[in-house]
């Protein structure tokens, strides 16, 4: 099991975890309008690159 020779100082483990940090997320606006993370399906309606991917769910009702 490694064990490290001296302890590293607060400065050093900063400069370390600099890139560690959560990224923003990549939103791109559908051709309907709404915001939509890229390479993913729109989910308000469907699409994928102007493809219809996943048909809307239409509620039936009762009667």
């Amino acid at each position: 099991m490694a064990v490290q020779q001296n302890k590293k100082s607060r400065s050093r483990k900063g400069m370390r975890r600099s890139h560690d940090h959560a990224k923003m997320p990549n939103v791109i606006y559908c051709g309907c309008g709404e915001p939509t993370l890229s390479h993913g399906v729109c989910p308000s309606c469907g699409n994928y690159k102007n493809v219809l991917v996943k048909p809307k769910k239409v509620k039936q009702s009762k009667a």
